[in-house]
C-alpha cells in the first residue's frame, strides 16, 4: 500500500515551526510496510487543501493529514474533508463529554466553537487524544483511506503509536524488520562504492544509504511473515556489510557516538578528563549528557587562551612562541598536562582553527590537532576540516569521540 502525507498548517510554509511531524510519520508507517510515496505542506485554506487532497487520493491508497483539527476559524481539516467525500459532520458524544469534562477540570467556560473538535465526517473511527482536546480520526471512502492527525508532535506521535498503528498494521500481511548502521570515516560515496554489489544485487532485505554532517547511515530493511525470519534477514546482510566496511561502524543500533562513547566508558569503569580549546566545552556538554556518565566523566577543562594553557595544563611559553596555539606540540603538552593533573584513565586535549577568522596560509580555518592518552597508548591526529564555525566544531567532536572510542576498545 501506498500513501500520502499532507501537513496542514500555514505556519509550515511561513518557516515558523520545523514540519518533524512527516520525518516521524515516514519513519513509521516503513517501518510496518506502508510506502510513503508523496509529502504535501499546505496553509490553512479550504480551497487549496481540497486540491491537494484530490491529488493524494488519486496517487495513493492512504491519506494521513496532520493539523487543522482545532477550535478555530483556520482550523479546517475535517470540514474540507467531509465536504470533499460528501459526508455530514456528526457530534461523537464521548468526545463531547471528555471536552465537557476538561473544560470543568480546569474551571473555565466551554465556548461553541470547541464542538468543532468533536464533530467528524460520518461513519468515521475516533482516534482519542491523550494530551490534547482535538481527536483525530480515520474515515473510509471507495477504498481510500483519510486518517487525520492533530499538529502538535506530543499529541500525534501518542495518538499514532497508541490508536493508530495498531489498525494500519492490520492492512497488511508483512512484518517489517530495520537496523540502522552508523558509520565514522567514510564519506556516503566511498561507503556505497565499498558496498555496491550488496546494493546492486539487493531485494529483501533492502540497503538504503543516509548522509548526515560528518556522517553515513545504512538502514537495512526485511520483509517476513514473522518477526524471527525478517530479524535473521537483516544480520545475515550485516554480516556481509560488517565484511567490507566493518572497521568504519560505530554503531548497530542508530545510536549517537557520544552514547557509544559513553556507555562503554561506563561499561568498562573508564574514567576520563578532556581539555578543550577551539570546541570550548562541546565534548564535555555532549558527554555529560550522557545517562549515568558521572561514574566515568572525571573534569573537563576549557583552556582557550594561551594563559590558560599555560596555568592550567603546564604547557611552555617557549611552545606556544615557537609553534603556536594551535600545533601538535601544544596539543601533546596540553594532553600530558592534562594527565599529570587528573590521573584519569582517557586524557583528551583538542586544539584548533574553527574560524571563521584567525587563520592564515599556512594554518588555515580547519587546522585541528587533538591529542589522547590511554594507558601506554598515545596519539595525536592533525585534521584539515572545511565548512562553517559550527560544522568544524562539529566534527571536531566527532573526531575526538572516535579517537576514544577507538582507543577504549582495542
Amino acid at each position: 500500500m501506498n500513501c500520502s502525507i499532507i501537513s496542514i498548517g500555514t505556519e509550515l510554509l511561513m518557516g515558523q515551526i520545523t514540519n518533524s511531524n512527516s520525518v516521524f510519520l515516514s519513519q513509521k508507517l516503513n517501518e510496518i510496510g506502508i510506502n510513503v510515496y508523496y509529502h504535501f505542506t499546505v496553509g490553512d485554506n479550504a480551497g487549496r487543501l481540497e486540491e491537494i487532497l484530490n491529488d493524494a487520493m488519486e496517487r495513493s491508497d492512504i491519506i494521513i493529514t496532520t493539523g487543522g483539527l482545532g477550535p478555530t476559524q483556520d482550523d479546517l481539516t475535517k470540514e474540507t474533508i467531509g465536504a470533499l467525500l460528501n459526508k455530514n459532520m456528526v457530534l461523537h458524544e464521548p468526545s463531547y463529554d471528555k471536552l465537557c469534562s476538561f473544560f470543568k477540570k480546569i474551571n473555565r467556560p466551554m465556548t461553541e466553537n470547541n464542538l468543532k473538535q468533536v464533530s467528524f465526517p460520518e461513519g468515521a473511527s475516533i482516534l482519542p487524544n491523550d494530551f490534547g482536546t482535538a481527536p483525530g480520526f480515520i474515515v473510509n471512502h471507495e477504498g481510500k483511506m483519510i486518517v487525520s492527525f492533530p499538529g502538535p508532535p506530543k499529541e500525534m506521535t501518542n495518538m499514532y503509536k497508541l490508536y493508530a498503528e495498531p489498525y494500519l498494521r492490520g492492512l497488511t500481511e508483512d512484518i517489517f524488520y530495520s537496523k540502522m548502521l552508523r558509520f565514522f570515516g567514510i564519506g556516503e560515496s566511498h561507503l556505497e562504492t565499498e558496498i555496491s554489489e550488496l546494493i546492486s544485487n539487493q531485494t529483501n532485505p533492502t540497503i538504503a544509504p543516509y548522509a548526515k554532517d560528518g556522517e553515513v547511515a545504512l538502514r537495512i530493511t526485511a520483509k517476513a511473515t514473522d518477526i524471527l525470519q525478517a530479524v535473521e534477514l537483516v544480520e545475515a546482510t550485516i554480516k556481509k556489510v560488517h565484511a567490507k566496511v566493518g572497521k568504519y561502524i560505530y554503531s548497530y543500533d542508530d545510536e549517537e557516538m557520544v552514547d557509544v562513547v559513553g556507555k562503554e566508558l561506563i561499561d568498562k569503569g573508564i574514567t576520563i578528563s578532556l581539555a578543550e580549546s577551539c570546541t570550548g566545552g562541546l565534548i564535555c556538554s555532549q558527554l555529560t549528557n550522557v545517562a549515568g556518565i558521572s561514574q566515568s566523566f572525571d573534569r573537563g577543562i576549557i583552556t582557550y587562551s594561551n594563559n590558560a594553557k599555560i596555568e592550567e595544563l603546564g604547557v611552555k611559553p617557549e611552545t606556544l612562541i615557537k609553534y603556536g596555539a594551535v600545533s601538535e606540540e601544544t596539543a601533546n603538552e596540553m594532553v600530558k598536562g592534562l594527565r599529570t593533573i587528573t590521573e584519569s584513565d582517557v586524557c583528551l586535549a583538542i586544539t584548533g582553527i574553527a574560524g571563521p577568522g584567525g587563520g592564515t596560509a599556512e594554518k588555515p580555518v580547519g587546522l585541528v590537532y587533538i591529542a589522547a592518552m590511554f594507558g601506554d597508548k598515545h596519539v595525536i591526529r592533525k585534521l584539515n576540516l572545511s565548512g562553517d564555525r559550527e560544522r568544524i566544531r562539529r566534527l571536531s567532536l566527532l573526531y575526538a569521540l572516535d579517537i576514544v572510542r577507538k582507543l577504549i576498545k582495542s
